[in-house]
């Protein structure tokens, strides 16, 4: 096992990757920003090194800094987090040319599933039901309007490279296609320096259902299960739950273990997320996230499974702790993300946090790395906590994620936590009918 982990992130994320280490025993480096120089972690790790200025572009991105720490202090391995270098090949190349562990896949599959094209090439190989789309990357203007002809109307173009809902555009018919693939094209080479994009068959109105599994150089795969995303604003979750209210059984079992084959075939190690889009009784994959997710809580709820420290023991060289077959699902969890955001305009809202009560009992868990008299920064995303529960059934959970909702309190700045106790009281979301585009629609009608 590792002695001592330098964690590569800020926020709530990096207060729990530091929790995971020290029930392991493993001693911790924190590194952060000018603007972090308060955050919790920085405060519980044993040691602390600021690497930059505020933008993340000159901190948390910056790979010649972080590397300079993580040889200064000496570290074992690397744990990138969520977000930032986590999904990237040359990060994890850099550590492991320094005789380090990086704590996630090998930079192979990282590059495999940070490009959309190959992912899907790589998907359809091993076996997994893909969208019907364009075969690769779109070569020109005249490729694309044959592709779109071949698969039918509409049609979604998407930046191969891409992520969070950016260089994506949709064509409902033909005199939509020009404009569709060339704005795509143009914001996927603003976005992410690369203006690949491929095509898929846009489905109307589809779930987000993802699958979660882990995996060890040994050749172990487990799934822990589905997880419900579709609560969903621009492509940016909201609510998260599982197990899904979509699915029966008979189909959780068979997309758990057929995904789980799927990836062993590949020889992926560590944590990772298979997404797929669900529609009519059909599942088609859409990417594959190769690093620890926001949503991770809610697995971790009903499996009873310490996420973290597994993927830890699994970059450590250590066989999985368990067997399918000692997975077990028990009740149901909903995470609701708190974002520190205005809840009707969603403009954030950084600032001192003036009070912070927490909210608890039975079957709640907070995830944050906030406190009173923490100042949010105005220069990272909005997320400063995680709210989770868990009861015995979904009616439950929802009563429960109710109360703690109304017990939590941020003097200061505004949440969406008045947004979170309205979507929870909605008919869509109570009876489990929601979709992906169920949000924005909910909100448009109010």
């Amino acid at each position: 096992m590792f002695e001592q982990i330098l964690i590569a992130h800020r926020g709530e994320i990096g207060l729990r990757v530091l929790r995971a280490c020290q029930e392991l025993g493993i001693q911790t480096v924190a590194i952060y920003s000018k603007a972090d120089a308060q955050s919790m972690h920085v405060r519980l790790a044993d040691e602390a090194m600021c690497i930059g200025p505020a933008p993340s572009s000159k901190s948390y991105l910056d790979m010649r800094a972080i590397m300079t720490v993580a040889h200064l202090a000496d570290v074992d391995a690397v744990h990138p987090g969520i977000g930032f270098l986590s999904e990237n090949a040359a990060f994890a190349e850099s550590v492991e040319r320094s005789s380090m562990a990086f704590i996630g896949p090998t930079p192979e599959h990282i590059r495999l599933m940070g490009d959309k094209v190959a992912a899907k090439d790589a998907a359809i190989k091993v076996g997994l039901p893909v969208v019907p789309g364009s075969d690769g990357e779109l070569t020109s203007l005249d490729d694309a309007r044959k592709t779109a002809e071949r698969i039918g109307y509409p049609v979604l173009i998407k930046a191969a490279a891409g992520g969070g809902g950016r260089g994506m555009k949709v064509a409902e018919d033909a005199s939509q296609i020009d404009d569709a693939y060339n704005l795509a094209r143009s914001e996927a080479k603003s976005a992410f320096g690369n203006d690949a994009v491929y095509m898929e068959k846009y489905l109307a109105d589809p779930r987000h259902i993802e699958i979660q599994i882990i995996a060890d150089e040994h050749g172990n795969v487990v799934h822990l299960g589905e997880r419900d995303c579709s609560v969903q604003r621009r492509h940016q979750k909201l609510i998260e739950e599982a197990p899904s209210p979509a699915l029966q059984d008979a189909q959780r079992k068979q997309l758990g273990l057929h995904t789980a084959a799927s990836i062993a075939k590949l020889g992926y190690r560590g944590v990772g997320t298979v997404e797929y889009l669900y529609e009519n009784g059909e599942f088609y994959f859409i990417e594959m996230n190769t690093r620890l997710q926001v949503e991770h809580p809610v697995t971790e709820m009903i499996t009873g499974i310490d996420l973290v420290q597994e993927q830890i023991r699994v970059a450590a060289g250590l066989p999985l702790a368990f067997t399918q077959e000692d997975v077990t699902f028990s009740g149901h969890a909903i995470e609701c993300r708190i974002n520190a955001e205005d809840p009707d305009t969603f403009v954030p809202s950084p600032g001192k946090i003036a009070e912070l009560h927490a909210p608890g009992g039975m079957g709640v868990r907070f995830d944050s790395h906030a406190y009173a008299g923490y100042a949010i920064p105005p220069y990272y995303d909005s997320l400063i906590g995680k709210l989770i529960v868990h009861a015995p059934s979904r009616e439950e959970a929802i009563i429960r994620m109710k109360r703690a909702l109304r017990e939590a309190a941020f003097g200061g700045v505004k949440t969406v936590i008045p947004l979170h106790e309205r979507m929870l009281d909605a008919e869509e979301f109570r009876d489990g009918s929601y979709t992906i585009k169920w949000l924005e629609r909910w909100m448009d009608e109010r």
